[in-house]
């Protein structure tokens, strides 16, 4: 049988789910009253709902996002959301917690979040043992490491292939709360990551000032699809529940059509789509076309080029071409024939900052600006708000989704009988009890008749074959016709939901040895259920999460495999050739009252971010 593939939507919310679905999602994610990662992107019960009925139609999936740590007085409201979940049909749970594996649950399937640092085999292979279904692996790994997932644990992957990168490991970063109180872990992150600092060196000079040192480049590994789905990955995931309608039909669509000509092509013996239909489009798909900051690969090559994002966190978009010159109150820009009245262009200043115009008027290659600002001959123009395409992709039907049927139209005894026949087998049948009379010109009106049987209109249905079987010409009003064509259709969708396949797994508690007996507060532990769940697997020592112990001024905010030394060319093992003078460390990141220091671990390849109080050894460089 062949594998199923899939690609993965965000949904901030029912109208962004149906648009994801309608540009050719497999499957969606979306955010429940509570408990999400998203904390502004929460959807009530009825909106979910809704979502899984237009879904499954599809045989798309949706999955809802619980991946916040809880507390011991939210388990209850957390278990009584998960039944009614389960009864409105949601396929599975994105979790975080390990509390929620201690829970008198509905047999729901359960994911691990990226928020449980899926990076290591035997904890991944721990996590399958232990009941979960699909494991959302971390995002900077690379391909090799996959692979070796993927043969140790045998467990559903899934990996996130466009959208926003978090700086740090997902559900290790604390730089939020610890600045605030907004945990990253409860849904509340501030994006501290996203904020411009100097970076001061162990002298106490500023090497570089006001920069996003923090911020980097959005994700796109689209062009690795081929060799990800040979390491394991069964689930291509977008990031993205807080972006709008438009990003999510360009994302969507993209992959789709980039997903579909390696299935229809060289994957085509091994794997298929994991959902019904075929998508059609107003508009031609590009990622740079919504939101981006410019886009990396990460590290899933492995570390081999810059992937900061220092001098905006804001979307950068897509490259038009450089100014030729300023001329009266227009410039004239390489390409400048693309633009359009409304867009937004986007440069770096002479301060090394983003900045940027709205288009007043583009013609004859000029664009005049809402205000005119100085920009140097020679810079870079961006377009992040492509006006006219943003126009045509937030139109309603710019995607559209259908399912293929045959239909079969035939005589009775005492009338007539039209079968629906969808593409995945299921037969919808209707018979109207009709006199059966010639036409009265004695000529067939079949072609009248497949006309009218064509009409499928707003249904999520086409019907690209007809067959008629009449033993005479008869005739039939064009108001029977059309009637019989609606019924079968409604019919057609009732039957659909009811034979739509639920996968279902009841969890059954387990014991086997977690891989750790000792966990750091990097685990997130925040309850006494979650506590349980560790210690019957064998797990002797557990700190509290962060949330609940956080020493100020002292603590480890933050681990990543991001490296400003290496984005500043002083990394010793990577660039070691053109290191030249090292940097006098600790190196600090300045921001107001807010100051970091920077630990870099070389061999494991990680960068630590600490609190400014905070006391730790410098590691010297010893490679050769």
């Amino acid at each position: 049988m062949k594998k199923k593939i899939e690609i993965l939507a965000p949904a901030r919310d029912l109208i962004g789910g149906i648009a994801a679905i309608n540009s050719g999602a497999d499957a969606v994610y979306i955010g429940a009253p509570q408990f999400g990662a998203r904390s502004n992107a929460n959807n009530s019960i009825e909106d979910v709902a809704e979502l899984v009925k237009y879904a499954h139609l599809f045989n798309a999936q949706v999955f809802v996002v619980m991946n916040t740590i809880l507390y011991d007085n939210e388990l209850e409201t957390c278990r009584a959301m998960i039944w009614e979940l389960y009864d409105i049909g949601v396929d599975a749970l994105i979790i975080q917690d390990m509390a929620i594996m201690e829970m008198d649950l509905p047999p729901i399937v359960l994911h691990a979040s990226t928020q449980a640092n899926n990076r290591d085999a035997d904890k991944i292979k721990f996590l399958k043992d232990a009941g979960i279904k699909r494991v959302v692996l971390a995002r900077e790994l690379n391909l090799h490491q996959i692979k070796t997932i993927y043969d140790h644990a045998d467990v559903e992957l899934e990996f996130f292939v466009t959208g926003a990168l978090c700086v740090s490991f997902s559900g290790n970063c604390y730089m939020s709360v610890a600045n605030g109180e907004r945990s990253a872990n409860r849904g509340s992150c501030a994006q501290n990551c996203r904020l411009p600092y100097n970076l001061i060196d162990g002298n106490g000079d500023t090497l570089i000032r006001n920069s996003h040192l923090l911020s980097i480049k959005d994700l796109d590994i689209s062009d690795q699809i081929p060799n990800l789905i040979e390491a394991g990955i069964v689930s291509f995931k977008i990031e993205g529940r807080l972006k709008d309608v438009a990003y999510v039909k360009n994302n969507v669509s993209y992959l789709r059509q980039k997903l579909d000509s390696y299935l229809e092509g060289p994957g085509s013996d091994k794997y298929t789509k994991a959902s019904s239909g075929k998508c059609t489009y107003t508009f031609d798909s590009a990622l740079n076309r919504t939101f981006n900051r410019g886009y990396t690969d990460y590290f899933v090559n492995e570390r081999h080029s810059s992937i900061g994002s220092w001098e905006s966190p804001k979307s950068k978009g897509q490259y038009i071409g450089k100014l030729i010159r300023t001329v009266g109150g227009a410039y004239e820009i390489e390409n400048g024939e693309l633009l359009n009245n409304g867009d937004g262009l986007c440069f770096i200043n002479e301060n090394n900052e983003a900045d940027g115009i709205y288009v007043n008027k583009a013609e004859n290659g000029k664009v005049y600006p809402n205000v005119l600002k100085e920009v140097k001959d020679g810079t870079f123009i961006y377009r992040n708000n492509d006006a006219a395409f943003i126009k045509i992709v937030e139109r309603e039907d710019s995607a559209v989704r259908k399912l293929s049927t045959t239909l079969l139209l035939t005589e009775t005894e005492t009338g007539f009988q039209l079968i629906a026949t969808d593409e995945d087998g299921n037969v919808s049948t209707v018979n109207l009890e009709h006199p059966k009379e010639q036409t009265k010109t004695g000529e067939s009106i079949e072609e009248n008749i497949k006309t009218q049987l064509a009409k499928t209109g707003f249904t999520p249905y086409t019907a690209d074959e007809i067959n008629i079987m009449f033993s005479q010409n008869w005739f039939l009003p064009i108001s029977k016709i059309n009637e019989m064509r609606r019924t079968v259709y409604d019919q057609l969708t009732e039957i659909r939901l009811a034979n739509y396949v639920r996968e279902e797994h009841q969890l059954v508690k387990t014991s086997h040895p977690y891989p750790e007996t000792k966990l750091d507060f990097m685990y997130n532990v925040s309850n006494k259920t979650a506590r349980k769940f560790y210690e019957r697997h064998g797990v002797t020592e557990i700190e509290k999460a962060f949330e609940l112990q956080w020493d100020p001024g002292k603590s480890r905010v933050m681990t990543t495999k991001y490296c400003i030394k290496y984005e500043l060319k002083k990394c010793p093992i990577h660039q070691k050739d053109i290191v030249g003078v090292k940097v006098k460390e600790p190196l600090v990141l300045k921001q107001g009252e807010l100051e970091y220091k920077l630990k870099f671990n070389c061999k494991p390849c990680e960068m630590e971010i600490w609190e400014k109080d905070a006391e730790f050894e410098i590691e010297e460089d010893h490679f050769h």
